[in-house]
């Protein structure tokens, strides 16, 4: 009796044959797929590599690929699902490669080449394992202060060739960084938007991803309505704002050299404005991340209008000392306003029409100890 001994292969052909995937079917013929596990992004196009041999000369044999490691499954090259997309770049003799377009995430799936013999079905198995994935931007946190660091980086479900370039976009804007990881080592407000990755050459974009970046209040700056001269008993409306991100949740308003706030709200409204109000005020606007005062602002009653002032001033005076008629004679005076070097002014009635002209602070001319000189309506002295 004559026994047969077969040989192992040696270890680094053991080594080959499990990195290219050679499986062997039978004494007779073998299939080679190579790689054995595919990773492709959806919408692109792959390509399955198959080599397959067979040492028995056979005539016409059928080939085909599958889904199901089973003699029998549905042939793919007729699957109304596959039937537009893919190619069968083979032959009938020893390459039977595969070309899949427009994956979907669906197609993950492990495939089978099989030809068939003489009537005998035989199937690869087993078979390549393609894995579909699309693209998604991770990062290290979505809300990030301005000033710190964050790290976006592009994933996958699987793992791509490491020679991949990759392409990275902020809203519409196209990046310089090619790498997979994109760090950003002191994010500022310009940096914040929707971030999207894509592989070059390849048409799929991941989805956006939203980079929030927070900052405190800028310098609030007060806005003081109505503008212009304050007289007293008007109504003020002093408004606080700034830029901030999240927005201010807080608004506090101080007076200089006074402790307690005086109000809150971004509008601090003062009624019947008066010289005991006056001073010096600012606010403090607050949000999550931190607060910012404002510059102080000055507020003083600045009184009545000067022309109310000077003839109320010199009819009141003029009432307790001169009399009624001198008085009348006073508010029909008309003043023009004389040189800026002149020490006094001079006052000499005209006419009865007023409208054109400018009052001026009336002077009492002179008075004795016991006596004072009034003017009559007729323009007289009495005494």
């Amino acid at each position: 009796m004559v026994m047969s001994v077969r040989m192992a292969p040696p270890l680094p052909l053991i080594l080959l044959l499990m990195i290219q995937g050679v499986y062997s079917a039978g004494d007779d013929w073998r299939v080679t797929y190579g790689p054995l596990h595919v990773c492709a992004l959806k919408d692109s196009t792959v390509t399955i590599k198959c080599t397959y041999t067979y040492t028995v000369v056979y005539n016409n044999p059928e080939v085909s690929w599958t889904k199901i490691n089973s003699p029998d499954s549905p042939d793919l090259l007729k699957d109304s699902e596959y039937i537009q997309r893919i190619q069968y770049l083979g032959d009938k003799q020893h390459n039977c490669s595969l070309r899949l377009t427009d994956v979907r995430l669906t197609d993950s799936h492990e495939y089978y080449f099989r030809f068939i013999i003489d009537q005998e079905k035989r199937i690869g198995a087993p078979g390549v394992t393609l894995e579909v994935t699309d693209l998604q931007v991770e990062s290290d946190g979505e809300r990030v202060m301005e000033g710190h660091s964050v790290t976006l980086t592009c994933k996958s479900r699987c793992s791509l060739t490491n020679t991949s370039t990759f392409i990275w976009f902020r809203n519409t804007q196209i990046l310089n960084d090619r790498n997979k990881t994109l760090i950003l080592p002191s994010v500022r407000r310009e940096n914040a938007g929707d971030y999207r990755c894509a592989v070059q050459g390849h048409k799929l974009k991941s989805s956006p991803r939203r980079l929030n970046v927070t900052y405190p209040p800028d310098k609030p700056v007060i806005s003081i309505s109505p503008s212009g001269v304050i007289v007293e008993g008007d109504s003020v409306n002093l408004t606080c704002s700034g830029e901030s991100n999240p927005p201010v949740h807080t608004y506090s308003w101080f007076k200089e050299n006074q402790t307690p706030s005086v109000g809150s709200g971004q509008t601090f409204s003062i009624s019947h404005f008066n010289s005991r109000v006056s001073g010096r005020f600012y606010c403090v606007a607050q949000n999550e991340v931190g607060s910012q005062r404002s510059a102080a602002v000055s507020l003083t009653v600045k009184g009545v209008s000067s022309l109310g002032f000077s003839v109320g001033f010199g009819v009141g005076l003029c009432v307790g000392v001169c009399g009624e008629s001198a008085a009348l004679l006073i508010v029909m005076c008309i003043c023009r306003r004389k040189s800026l070097r002149r020490k006094e002014s001079e006052c000499k009635p005209e006419n009865d029409d007023v409208s054109n002209d400018t009052y001026t602070t009336l002077e009492l001319k002179t008075r004795s100890s016991d006596l004072y000189e009034t003017l009559t309506p007729n323009g007289k002295r009495m005494k």
